[in-house]
Parts: structure tokens; C-alpha cells; sequence
């Protein structure tokens, strides 16, 4: 390697350091402070003059003026390669069961290890023969790893045609050895191997079109797939107080959305909530292969408890490793928790770095950060016809639960369905308690326009009813109004709501929410005669209990089917009432 650039410490203040040098340095490149025997990872995030500033993603306790740093010449990037499925990474790409194996309880200070194994052989089948010509991005060949097929694809780095001169025969390879030489159309030739390093910051592009997401995503949590669905490739947030159930829904979502892989970014969440998430998914059997769920899935993590400038990194470690994934024709589910930390963490920065301060306090460049991290998701259709794409859902923990905050009203601005979690509903029992008189959605659901349309027009003159009866009571309401409050809290109790208890109720298929969805319409559009409010209570409480047992039911089973009966024979008696009284 040539002569290594160095520079000397002339400022600390906590996570920035600057740096003074007398050669070159590029912007966002990795340095290294050399402090005793440890070299602390940092990254450029501005250069004036000869003064590089730098955010060091490990503390800074015990740095000195007058100390050395080294510029690598490269950009914050992660290894791309077999061995991602299953693993649980920092925000840097270490990975922390290793680490903690070294290192103990308490994991060393500028200790970093190679994210995927150098040693392990994987079995690789080549796809192409000298002589084929190739773009970036597309396979050469594949191993397989856990459930999928990996394929191992031209750098991304590379541009135009790519002739193929070598490839290796069918056979065991780690990930040091080449398995293909490639000439690109200038004659520069270039070695490939199981892996290939990418900068985080930067998207990969090796595709041949972005396409508009339409198809709906299947996360088979009925409010959300039914009332305000998310598009395949599509981006949603989802934010709300701190113990409304965010963390809960975005589990059982990776659990039981019909994705191929699910990356999660624990990005600066309380130690708690982490940990609960690292003891269970190794546990939870994915119910669509009956092997453990982690099998498909990837964990970047990083707590509030660790360095500030992490939570950066840990996001876009993550959405490049969704990317990568997606470039293989899979479907990638990518869960940012939460986007507010890594917010706070930009605004730490900024005050570091003495820029002009947005709204409260936040940098003025905050939405457009925000906007490049949600573009960053989307279906593309890839060089050999095939599709894949990175649906991208953050949650977002507004302080107080206040949503016109700058984060908030900034994620708003970008992303395709609006998931608002209420304090008023997680408090009274509500599960999801996602808000359906706040709640949006741009994408179209799978249910029929016109019942998602009475859907809402429902619940929103059942909550203007309730509001009513709480200031004249309920007796000066007219029956008529009674029943259509009392319809809307029929729809949110027996529908909106799901047991994540019930192992039939937590997940409901595409096929019974439309069945059940479309049952529930005919309802609604039904006119029910009373003789007064109390008769009107009593029956809609006893239609909620045998809907509440049909939810609990197998779908099609023989119990399914005779609770349905029951339903329809005393929705029959009131059709009869209804008749003799005309």
C-alpha cells in the first residue's frame, strides 16, 4: 500500500473530533485515531482548509490533542457476501456474537472483526462461461444459503459491457478466493469474489428500471393491509408515543409480512427493547417455512447506550445490505426503529459542527436526509427481467406523542402510508393501536374501493357521534345515530383490533380478509330496527362476542364455518324483525 496520509487531533469536543493534515482528504472517507493501541473508526463529515472534522463512532474518553490520525483512503462501506442471513451486526458491520465472545460482557473500544467468516467454504455453481458478456450486478453464479439461492454477482462498482474471462468450476470457495475475472469494455480487467465491499451513503444502482410500487404488501395486520395498506417496494412510517406497541407491531409485521428477508435497524432504541428483540427472534418459528425466523433475517444493532454517531452508520448499514438482497429478485423488508434517534443524533452533530440550527434545533438539511434514506426503497425490475424490491417502514417515537414535530412532519413529506399509534387507544387495550381516524394511506388495498371508502366514512361518524354523546349524553342522541356508533365500534372491536395472543387471530391471510372484510360491508350497509337503544346495545355486544370467536377460528375449518352460521342467524332474526315491522 502507499505511504499512508496522516493528521494530528487539534480539537475534541465528545463525538467530533478535527484534525489538521497537509496532504489530501475526502469528504465521508474512514480514518482511524490512533489512541495507545487502539485505532478508533471515525468518518469525515466536513473538510475546511486543512481541518478535517470527523464523527467517531466509538467514545473519545481519554483522547489527547496532538494525536495521530490515518486516513484510509476508503468510504464507510460493508461487506457484501453469504454469511449476512441469520447475523446480528453493529452499526459498523461488526458481528456482536463474535464480539462478545472476545471481548466479554463488555465489548473493547476500537475491536473490530470481518463481518463474514474468511474460512467458511461455500458450495458455488457457476451460471456463465468465458466468453459471456455481463453487466454489473447480474450473476455469475450461486451458493446457497439457508433457504435462498445467493447469487454472486459483478461488482457493482463496474460500468457498460462486462466480458467474462474466467470463472471457476463447480466447487467449495471461501470468500478470499477469486471465482471469475471480468474485462470491462476499456480492457481494464477485474477480480471477483464470493464478496464485494459498497459504500453505505451511496444506493446501488446495477438495475435496468425503478418501477412505481402498486401491488399491496401482505403484512397480514388487518388494519393495515385492509384500511391503509403498504405497496410492495413502497414506504410507510409509523410513529406514536413511547408504549403504544411500535416495536410489538413491527415484530409480528417481519414475522408474518409476505417478504423474502427482513433486515431490522435497531437504531438507537433503549437496551430493553433490543434485547427482548435478540432473545426472541432466535426462538420464533417462521410460519412460512417452520424454521427459525432469524434464518431470514438481519439485525443491525445499536442502542441508545452506545455512541451517538452509530445510529448514522447502523441505517445505512442496513438499507445497503436490504439493496443487496434486493438485487438477487427478492422481496426485502427493511424496519428502521427508531428514525427520531438517528434524527437526534444528526442535530447533535450539527450543534458539534456550529451550523445554523432548523426547527427546533434540528439541521436544516433534516428532510433531505430523511427523503434520501426513504428513496432508497422501491421495485426494480433487474437486468434479466426478474423483480425485486426494499419496502422501508420507520417508526418514528415523537416526543410527548406530539406528530407536528420535525421528524414527524418531515417523514410525512416522503413516505406512502401514514401508521398513527395512539396513546388514547394502546391505553384503553386497542391492539394495533394504530388510529384509523389519523391514518393514511396513498397505496391501493386489495379490498374493494367502495367497502374501504364506507369503512372509513363509518368510523369517522361513529367518533363524531361518540364526541357528541360526551357532551349531551347519550340520550339525547337519536337511535339512528346510536346505531352507526355503535356500527363503528363493531368495526374497530371485531376487525381493526387482533389478538397477538391467538395464534389464528395475530395473522390474517389476503383470503379471509376479504371474505370477513366483505361480510362486515354487508353489515354496515344494513338497516337494523329497534325498539330502543338498549335492544341495539344488547344485540351489537352479542354480535361481537361470535364474531370475536369466528376471528379465533381456523380459516375454513368446520368450526370456522358453523360460527359464520351462527352470525348469519342472527343477522336473519333482525332481517325478519326488520320485515314484520315494515
Amino acid at each position: 500500500m502507499s505511504a499512508k496520509r496522516r493528521g494530528v487531533i487539534t480539537q475534541i469536543n465528545a463525538n467530533m473530533v478535527t484534525a489538521s493534515f497537509d496532504t489530501f482528504v475526502v469528504q465521508n472517507e474512514v480514518a482511524f485515531i490512533m489512541h495507545g493501541n487502539e485505532h478508533l473508526k471515525s468518518e469525515v463529515i466536513r473538510v475546511r482548509g486543512n481541518n478535517a472534522e470527523m464523527q467517531v463512532y466509538e467514545s473519545t474518553s481519554g483522547l489527547k490533542v496532538g494525536e495521530e490520525v490515518e486516513f484510509s483512503e476508503e468510504l464507510l462501506s460493508v461487506e457484501l457476501g453469504p454469511g449476512l442471513l441469520g447475523q446480528i451486526f453493529d452499526g459498523l458491520q461488526n458481528p456482536l456474537p463474535l464480539l462478545a465472545e472476545k471481548c466479554g460482557f463488555f465489548l473493547k473500544r476500537g475491536f473490530y472483526l470481518n463481518a463474514l467468516s474468511k474460512e467458511e467454504m461455500w458450495e458455488f455453481t457457476p451460471l456463465v462461461k468465458p466468453k459471456d458478456r455481463i453487466q454489473a450486478g447480474q450473476s455469475l453464479g450461486f451458493v446457497q444459503e439457508k433457504i435462498f439461492k445467493h447469487y454472486i454477482m459483478a461488482p457493482f462498482s463496474l460500468h457498460g459491457v462486462l466480458e467474462v474471462l474466467e470463472i471457476v468450476p463447480f466447487g467449495k470457495y471461501n470468500i478470499k478466493q477469486r471465482i471469475a475475472l471480468v474485462k470491462d469494455s476499456n480492457g481494464k480487467e477485474s477480480e471477483v469474489f464470493l464478496s464485494q465491499p459498497w459504500p453505505v451513503k451511496i444506493p446501488i444502482r446495477a438495475y435496468s428500471e425503478k418501477l412505481k410500487p402498486s401491488k399491496p404488501l401482505v403484512t397480514r395486520m388487518r388494519i393495515i393491509d385492509s384500511l391503509f395498506p403498504v405497496a410492495l417496494g413502497g414506504t410507510y412510517c409509523l410513529p406514536g408515543p413511547f408504549g403504544a406497541g411500535k416495536t410489538v407491531l413491527q415484530q409480528l409485521t417481519s414475522r408474518h409480512a409476505q417478504v423474502d428477508v427482513v433486515v431490522i435497524a435497531a437504531c438507537g432504541e433503549r437496551a430493553g427493547e433490543v434485547v427482548e428483540t435478540l432473545k426472541t427472534f432466535p426462538e420464533l418459528i417462521d410460519p412460512r417455512t417452520d424454521k427459525p425466523l432469524i434464518d431470514r433475517t438481519i439485525i443491525i444493532c445499536n442502542t441508545s447506550s452506545m455512541p451517538v454517531a452509530a445510529r448514522e452508520s447502523s441505517v445505512y448499514t442496513a438499507v445497503t445490505i436490504a439493496e443487496y438482497y434486493r438485487q438477487m429478485g427478492l422481496n426485502v423488508l427493511l424496519l428502521a426503529d427508531s428514525t427520531s434517534r438517528w434524527a437526534q443524533a444528526m442535530r447533535e452533530m450539527s450543534g458539534r459542527l456550529e451550523e445554523i440550527p432548523g426547527e427546533e434545533a434540528f439541521p436544516a438539511y433534516l428532510e433531505s436526509r430523511i427523503a434520501s434514506f426513504y428513496e432508497r426503497a422501491g421495485l426494480v425490475r433487474l437486468y434479466d427481467g426478474s423483480m425485486g424490491s426494499v419496502t422501508i417502514g420507520g417508526a418514528v417515537s415523537p416526543a410527548g406523542g406530539n406528530f407536528e414535530e420535525p421528524v414527524t412532519q418531515a417523514t410525512l413529506k416522503v413516505v406512502g402510508a401514514f401508521h398513527g399509534l395512539s396513546r388514547e387507544r394502546s391505553d384503553a387495550r386497542r391492539y394495533p393501536a394504530v388510529d384509523p381516524l389519523i391514518s393514511w394511506s396513498k397505496y391501493s388495498s386489495f379490498i374493494e374501493e367502495k367497502q374501504v371508502k364506507r369503512g372509513h366514512e363509518i368510523l369517522h361518524k361513529s367518533n363524531e357521534i361518540a364526541q357528541m354523546m360526551k357532551v349531551i349524553g347519550e340520550e339525547g342522541t337519536s337511535l339512528e345515530d346510536y346505531i352507526v356508533y355503535l356500527k363503528g365500534e363493531f368495526l374497530d372491536f371485531v376487525y381493526l383490533q387482533q389478538n397477538a395472543f391467538d395464534k389464528v387471530d395475530e395473522a390474517t391471510s389476503k383470503e379471509r380478509q376479504i371474505y370477513i372484510f366483505g361480510f362486515i360491508y354487508n353489515i354496515l350497509e344494513s338497516v337494523f330496527s329497534f325498539s330502543d337503544k338498549d335492544e341495539a346495545l344488547h344485540y351489537f355486544q352479542k354480535l361481537r362476542q361470535l364474531f370475536n370467536g369466528w376471528n379465533s377460528c381456523v380459516w375454513q375449518s368446520e368450526e370456522f364455518k358453523n360460527s359464520e352460521q351462527d352470525i348469519s342467524l342472527l343477522l336473519d332474526e333482525k332481517i325478519e324483525k326488520e320485515k314484520v315491522n315494515a
